[in-house]
């Protein structure tokens, strides 16, 4: 697993317009197999795990049309639902505010002669964002199972919307996560 990966992505080219893709997609997701497990508003489209099975590190997918010379590509990302990723973010800003505050203290006090003993706060916040991001890449990997259901409810409604199978379909592993 690469360790700046936090939020693995792919797209997928759909040999149909922006607009058409999402009409079907849109009809594939409330079909009876489907509904409940996906949303949509406007042209991006969320995957999620069902609430009896939703775990703190759950991820969702969510995916988005794009209009290209060939038709559209579908690009998707896993990310932790939004009120976790919130959380997260939340976390490490508190610590980078923390640190920057810190930064300043010992600034003042060396500059008044004193032990700048606050640095002391600087490598306490730098191993508590590593640890944190080492708790979201843990997370990322127990959810892996999840990440497979819900990649598999996004081809199975590919091949509804489009009536192929999704290795017909183009897809690429993206990189620049």
């Amino acid at each position: 697993m690469n360790i700046s990966r936090l939020q693995p992505a792919f797209t997928v080219d759909v040999p149909v317009g922006q607009l058409r893709a999402i009409e079907q997609l849109k009809a594939a997701i409330a079909s009876e197999e489907l509904r409940g497990f996906a949303e949509s508003a406007g042209t991006v489209f969320d995957f999620k795990v069902d609430r009896p099975d939703r775990r703190f590190w759950s991820p969702h997918l969510s995916a988005q049309f794009s209009a290209t010379d060939s038709g559209s590509q579908l690009f998707a990302r896993f990310s932790p639902r939004p009120e976790i990723w919130t959380l997260f973010i939340a976390i490490y800003f508190v610590f980078a505010i923390l640190m920057g505050f810190a930064l300043i203290v010992a600034y003042v006090q060396w500059s008044l002669g004193y032990a700048p003993w606050s640095l002391v706060a600087v490598p306490v916040g730098l191993t508590m964002i590593a640890v944190l991001h080492f708790v979201s890449l843990v997370g990322q990997g127990l959810s892996s199972d999840q990440m497979m259901l819900l990649r598999g409810r996004l081809d199975r409604a590919l091949e509804m919307a489009f009536e192929k199978s999704p290795e017909s379909l183009s897809a690429v592993r993206s990189n620049n996560t």
